[in-house]
């Protein structure tokens, strides 16, 4: 059974009879069967009987409904009701509307709205750069995603794609200040995206591309950034690059490995696994070989698109060809942007000596931490409940947050290998560590740094408006 998370929480209203070891049975029975009491949050006593609210964690939906027929098998015990936290969250929406400015008589109206509007209305039409002084422009992106590549879920269209795409707008707004808004599209072709997101881009000042299935995402990207003179941002790329190479320079900090010596087999070719090596390879990583499900890409090849085409080109140094456990023999890095279980225990003990292992899959890694925690030197992957977890929310509000400041009109590779490096800082040399090579979600000084990086690069390469 997986660990209990607060991803599959409840809260139960539980009725007991009010007499002494009723509750102390009511938290045994949780916790045999495996839920973790997260709160008791308050009780009431009528007649003969107690109210109780118990907040508990469980590992499933399943697993909740078990451990409410547990406690219903209790002699004076039974559950009034189940309620799902995660679903009671999201009930609404999490994002809404919110005025900037007050509303407070008739001179405030006729500057926010006619007549004084128009006078703002025509500066702008006379100097289009304004849009972006003057309006939400300065400070909101467009969450763009067709749903055909969510999480670990797959292509479960815009609708479904929806609750992901407000959470990320939730995280923009919360740890970087800026306003996102989440924009799923109901297509069927990457051209459709591309269009339709060229016609919204006077309303915004950036674009995140999410959620899109590759190789139509490369497409996407490509064609916006040529198209549009704001930043265009593929995060389940570039996002989780920044991330990826932030950690592998702390995990180079503790093995005392050089990054132009490095080999790195990377377990994925989809637009994770591509930026990864394009951005390892921009950072100056000796040798990449990337694989997908036919194994190591390389130039003998004939299956592969335009992305691995270019794969096949630029890496593969030695043109290792058989499998992924042929490619990792000798190597110094495995990063997995895969799915579950595709590595095991001798994979890793044929790498390199002080071998560190990335297993990023999502839920499930490409090996759990504690199958190789006697032989991997460091180990990281996408989830919060082990150490060291790649998180997006690292690098994307840092890098709008100083696109933006900047007034850039791009997001190069050189401000994607700063946001890195600002991350990588974040980690004192005082409390870096095998299990503690990466800052923590919620450490909030990791923005201002990557905001400042990013904005020094983008007035270094040259791509600002000002």
């Amino acid at each position: 059974m997986s660990r209990p998370t607060a991803a599959f929480s409840a809260t139960l209203e539980v009725e007991l009879v009010h007499e002494p070891g009723t509750m102390g049975r009511l938290c045994t029975a949780i916790g045999d069967v495996g839920g973790n009491i997260r709160s008791l949050r308050g009780f009431s006593v009528t007649g003969n009987a107690l109210h109780e609210e118990v907040v508990v964690d469980a590992s499933s939906e399943a697993h909740i409904q078990e451990i409410c027929d547990a406690v219903n098998g209790l002699d004076g015990i039974k559950v009034i009701s189940a309620v799902d936290r995660t679903f009671q969250l999201h009930e609404g929406g999490k994002l809404e509307t919110v005025s900037r400015i007050e509303l407070r008589n008739n001179d405030d109206l006729s500057m926010a709205y006619t007549p004084g509007v128009a006078r703002v209305c025509m500066a702008i039409h006379e100097n289009e750069a304004l849009s972006h002084k003057l309006t939400i422009r300065k400070n909101t992106v467009a969450i763009v995603s067709d749903g055909t590549a969510v999480l670990g879920l797959g292509d479960i269209g815009p609708a479904a794609a929806m609750p992901v795409m407000e959470g990320k707008a939730l995280l923009f707004k919360e740890f970087a200040g800026v306003d996102a808004f989440p924009i799923c599209l109901d297509v069927k072709e990457p051209q459709e995206i591309i269009e339709t997101v060229i016609r919204l881009a006077p309303t915004f000042g950036g674009i995140n591309l999410e959620d899109i299935a590759a190789p139509g995402a490369f497409e996407v990207e490509e064609a916006l950034r040529e198209a549009l003179d704001i930043p265009v941002f593929h995060d389940d790329q570039h996002g989780t690059a920044v991330v990826a190479l932030a950690a592998l320079e702390n995990a180079l900090r503790i093995t005392g490995k050089d990054m132009n010596n490095l080999r790195c087999v990377i377990l994925g070719a989809g637009a994770a696994g591509v930026a990864c090596a394009k951005i390892l390879l921009g950072r100056g990583v000796g040798d990449v070989v990337v694989c997908d499900r036919m194994g190591p890409i390389h130039k003998g090849r004939d299956d592969l698109n335009s992305a691995k085409q270019w794969l096949a080109e630029n890496t593969n140094r030695d043109a290792v060809t058989g499998t992924v456990s042929k490619a990792m023999i000798g190597s110094d890095v495995f990063m997995g942007l895969s799915g579950p279980g595709l590595v095991t225990r001798d994979d890793v003990a044929a790498m390199a000596d002080k071998p560190i292992v990335f297993a990023m899959a999502n839920p499930d890694p490409e090996i759990l931490p504690e199958a190789i925690a006697d032989i991997a030197a460091v180990v990281a992957t996408g989830r919060s409940d082990y150490p060291n977890q790649i998180n997006n929310v690292l690098a994307f509000p840092g890098i709008f947050r100083g696109a933006f400041d900047a007034h850039a009109m791009d997001i190069t590779e050189n401000m994607k290998i700063a946001a890195a490096g600002a991350i990588a800082a974040a980690v004192s040399s005082d409390d870096l560590a095998p299990n503690l090579i990466i800052p923590t979600a919620f450490d909030r000084s990791v923005v201002p740094a990557v905001s400042a990086a990013v904005s020094a690069a983008a007035i270094s390469d040259g791509v600002t408006r000002k």
